[in-house]
C-alpha cells in the first residue's frame, strides 16, 4: 500500500484539537469533516471519539487514497469512505436532502487557503446540513480586531497573498458576519497552540 500524505502540522496539532473535541461533543454522534485532506484528522479523531460515525470529504478525489489508508492505520471502523464535496457547489453531497443533518461539522485549514467566497458557502451550507443543536467548527489561523497578531502569522498571510492574491489570513469578525447571514453565531473562542484558534459557531 502507498503510503498515505503526511502533514507535520496536522500531525502537531491533532492531539490539542482532540482535547478540545471532547469537551464540545456529546458521547456519540454523526459528523462531517470538510476538506479532510491527509485524513489525518479525522482518523485520529475517529479513534479519540470511538461513539461517533465520521464521514471525511474533500474537493480533491486524489486525496481519498491517503484518508482511507490513515484510517486504515489507526484501525478505526467508524471512518466512511471519503466523498467529494465541493463548499462552493449549490449541492454539497449526493443525497443532499434535508433529512441529511450532522451533529458536528468539523473544518479545519480551510479559509486561508481557498478564496473568500468559501467562508459564506461554508456558512451557508453547514446551516443546512447541521441537525438541530448541532455545531460547526473551524480550526486556523485568524486576525482579529483588538488582538495583536504574532509574527509568524503576519508572515504566514503574506507568504499566502504572494502565491495567491484570493488567499490569506481572514479576520474573525468578517467570518462572524458571513455566520450571521447564514443563521449562525460564535458561541466559544479557544486559543491553540501556534497561534490557532478553535470556533464553535451554533444555530442562532
Amino acid at each position: 500500500m502507498t503510503p498515505p500524505d503526511f502533514s507535520p502540522a496536522a500531525d502537531r496539532n491533532k492531539q490539542p484539537i482532540l482535547d478540545v473535541l471532547r469537551q464540545l461533543l456529546p458521547a456519540q454522534g454523526h459528523a462531517l469533516e470538510i476538506a479532510s485532506g491527509t485524513g489525518q484528522h479525522v482518523a485520529w479523531f475517529a479513534a479519540g471519539l470511538p461513539q461517533w460515525t465520521w464521514q471525511p470529504s474533500d474537493a480533491h478525489p486524489a486525496a481519498f487514497a491517503s484518508i482511507a489508508a490513515w484510517a486504515t492505520q489507526q484501525r478505526v471502523t467508524n471512518v466512511l469512505p471519503a466523498v467529494v464535496l465541493d463548499v462552493l457547489a449549490a449541492q454539497w453531497l449526493a443525497d443532499d436532502s434535508p433529512a441529511l443533518r450532522f451533529d458536528a461539522i468539523y473544518c479545519a485549514n480551510m479559509l486561508h487557503i481557498a478564496p473568500w467566497a468559501t467562508c459564506a458557502a461554508l456558512m451557508r451550507g453547514s446551516a443546512r446540513h447541521l441537525a438541530p443543536g448541532g455545531t460547526l467548527i473551524t480550526y486556523g489561523p485568524y486576525l482579529e480586531q483588538g488582538v495583536p497578531t504574532s509574527d509568524g502569522n503576519l508572515a504566514f498571510d503574506h507568504s499566502l497573498r504572494a502565491r495567491d492574491a484570493a488567499w490569506g489570513i481572514r479576520w474573525r469578525e468578517d467570518v462572524e458576519r458571513e455566520a450571521a447571514q447564514a443563521g449562525l453565531r460564535l458561541s466559544e473562542r479557544h486559543a491553540m497552540p501556534a497561534n490557532n484558534l478553535l470556533l464553535v459557531w451554533t444555530q442562532v
